[in-house]
């Protein structure tokens, strides 16, 4: 909301590195259309390797972590799920499907917030309500000593400030007093400063993130996984989210700092867009691609049986053959033999 107070006047100028990623992406975002125009089998591929990667990374940021041979089965499967771990990542795919169906139809106020954290808390005993008490973000070092990083809006003055801010940010994007994607940037850092719920804030915001920018046409992160690429920066988005966030109770604070990251992050996912596109050369690149990104994605050692699960729609004898091909250029190595056999990425 403060933000958006310190927007609402309109800018009269903008910084240099804003003003170069606004027009980056803008050109990418004209060439969206040639690139959505591919192969849709191809595509298809890139959409359910976003969904895992979404997920698991926006969950992974928080914390929330499972084995790496349980993902496809709790992203995509019907089984019973095993912790609560494993439930607020189920829930965070809904909140995803629910997007990616229904975003033309989605407004944003303040039932759809409360509805994708509902769904992306899962079963838990507050999930689709605000915050019933003040809770401060509390940042714990290794030593155990702790600090308040940032003091949030008290929960009795959260619901009107979320309203507020939902007010303003539809004013100003009717309105156009500013460029959509800084419009965005701001709601975000905004949001998480108010910081709503008791917990799942981020994931909440990596959500409405990804809803507004399909609303705004902006469609490279049904393909690229949003969420991964700011679980690949983590540091910068606490640290620009700090810088940022000083001084935003008295509306004196620098929102640049978070938004230019954001704007970043927005531009790494067309980046990484194209690039795959563009690597879709054979009608097996794009399966390949899929491979390739899970094998990186992998914090360790993994079995064929461990990629298989990251990569369901792909048959046994491609992996086996993107395996085969990373041995032989020095990228994999194996320990082993058959299904259960281990496979290390070389550095």
């Amino acid at each position: 909301m403060n933000t958006f107070l310190q927007f609402q006047q309109g800018l009269k100028e903008l910084p240099l590195a804003t003003s170069w990623m606004l027009n980056d992406i803008a050109e990418m975002k004209g060439r969206q259309q040639l690139f959505t125009q591919q192969s849709p089998q191809k595509l298809k591929v890139l959409r359910e390797h976003a969904m895992i990667e979404s997920a698991v990374s926006s969950n992974r940021i928080e914390g929330v972590r499972i084995e790496d041979k349980r993902i496809g089965t709790v992203v995509f499967g019907r089984n019973n799920l095993k912790d609560r771990n494993e439930e607020e990542i189920r829930g965070y795919r809904q909140a995803l499907d629910m997007i990616h169906a229904r975003s033309a139809q989605m407004t944003l106020d303040e039932k759809v917030v409360l509805e994708l954290h509902r769904l992306s808390r899962g079963e838990i005993w507050d999930a689709g309500k605000l915050k019933e008490k003040d809770g401060d973000i509390i940042e714990t070092y290794p030593d155990g000593r702790q600090r308040v990083r940032f003091k949030t809006v008290s929960a009795a003055a959260t619901p009107e400030y979320l309203a507020r801010l939902l007010a303003l940010y539809r004013e100003l994007t009717r309105n156009k007093v500013v460029p959509p994607l800084l419009a965005l940037a701001a709601f975000n850092l905004d949001f998480l400063c108010i910081h709503p719920f008791r917990d799942g804030n981020g994931r909440v915001s990596r959500l409405l993130l990804l809803l507004e920018l399909y609303h705004h046409g902006f469609e490279a992160g049904r393909y690229i996984s949003v969420e991964k690429a700011i679980e690949d920066t983590k540091e910068q988005y606490y640290e620009t989210l700090e810088l940022s966030s000083q001084g935003w109770h008295e509306g004196k604070h620098d929102p640049w700092h978070y938004i230019n990251y954001l704007l970043f992050v927005i531009k790494t996912v067309y980046k990484e867009f194209e690039s795959r596109v563009e690597g879709m050369s054979s009608p097996k690149g794009a399966k390949t691609e899929m491979i390739l990104s899970a094998i990186e994605a992998m914090p360790g050692p993994f079995s064929l049986r461990e990629l298989e699960t990251q990569c369901h729609s792909v048959s046994r004898d491609m992996i086996r053959m993107v395996l085969k091909q990373g041995k032989a250029d020095g990228s994999l190595s194996c320990e082993g033999r058959g299904p259960g056999s281990l496979w290390r990425k070389k550095r």
